[in-house]
């Protein structure tokens, strides 16, 4: 299973890689490297592109030892293990988009695999797991777009189980989420928390994965087409930048995946990638009233259910 998994993420990386370089035409840097802990990734960014303002798409394999925190902010639960630390093996990949163009929205995306000590069931229950997400950060709504890309992640859902969807959806809408400011950080999507069960359905929840993870191009792109050359003035680019403030805020202080990457001494460059070039806070900014700014802002305070 990490052979299987770590040859699907690394090609969706090149596919998705391929189809965003054909839509900007600005070739990806690539930096490939090695984890003196074990393990190795490739992180390819794109910036300053004609459409894109930046893009990060990583793939990693990472082994080592965890603490029983990393482990239980790695598994979702607690965990026991004789001893300080016990080995783990995570693939996974991570994307993030950031459009020039306002009226296009932002996109994440992030897959893995992870395995506990041997990732074989145990007196504390099963120790692999599968774990992903994939949202939409829009500046401006329009609707079409997030019933679209909520559309198609339904899709794939559904072919499993149609309880999947609405599940995954309502813990995206929970995950991605800012406290201190009492709003979400888009519009949701999926989020497939830490999906586990006994071996025998190891293949199954695989599958889905590699499934959910595929789809987000056919989510995600025709999105960015129809939006890259819509006009803008220099007030919606404000606004752009400080919805980005609110991203690199989440990010910094909520995403448990930045933050377990810190933990285990992950490379800072691959985990960082995920923040725009440019973001703005405002003192005691407010949008207009009945502005679409502040139609965005309605919508991020509560929920929609989409479809």
């Amino acid at each position: 299973m990490r052979t299987q998994m770590e040859t699907v993420l690394q090609q969706i990386q090149n596919n998705i890689g391929a189809a965003l370089t054909h839509i900007d035409g600005t070739p990806f840097q690539e930096d490939s490297w090695t984890r003196a802990e074990g393990g190795f990734g490739r992180t390819r960014v794109m910036q300053h592109g004609n459409v894109f303002e930046k893009v990060g798409v990583s793939t990693s394999t990472v082994l080592g030892t965890l603490t029983k925190e990393a482990a239980k902010l790695a598994m979702g639960r607690e965990v026991q293990f004789d001893g300080e630390r016990t080995p783990f093996f995570a693939t996974s990949i991570s994307l993030v988009i950031h459009p020039h163009n306002p009226m296009a929205p932002t996109a994440h995306m992030h897959y893995r695999y992870f395995e506990l000590g041997e990732g074989v069931g145990g007196a504390e229950g099963t120790n692999w797991t599968f774990s992903g997400s994939a949202d939409l950060t829009p500046c401006y709504l329009f609707a079409e777009d997030v019933i679209h890309f909520h559309h198609v992640h339904k899709q794939v859902c559904d072919r499993y189980d149609e309880s999947f969807y609405p599940r995954f959806k309502q813990a995206c809408d929970a995950y991605f989420y800012l406290p201190h400011r009492g709003e979400h950080r888009g519009v949701g999507g999926i989020f497939l928390g830490n999906l586990s069960g006994d071996d025998g359905e190891r293949e199954m929840l695989f599958s889905l994965t590699q499934d959910c993870a595929e789809a987000f191009a056919l989510a995600y792109l025709p999105i960015v087409e129809r939006r890259k050359a819509m006009p803008f003035s220099e007030e919606q680019k404000e606004w752009q930048r400080l919805r980005r403030g609110r991203y690199v805020e989440f990010n910094l202080v909520c995403d448990r995946g930045t933050a377990f990457g810190l933990k285990t001494g992950g490379r800072v460059e691959s985990i960082l990638m995920t923040l725009p070039l440019i973001a703005g806070w405002e003192y005691s900014y407010q949008p207009a009233p009945e502005s679409a700014e502040a139609y965005m802002q309605e919508v991020l305070q509560t929920p929609r259910q989409w479809l």
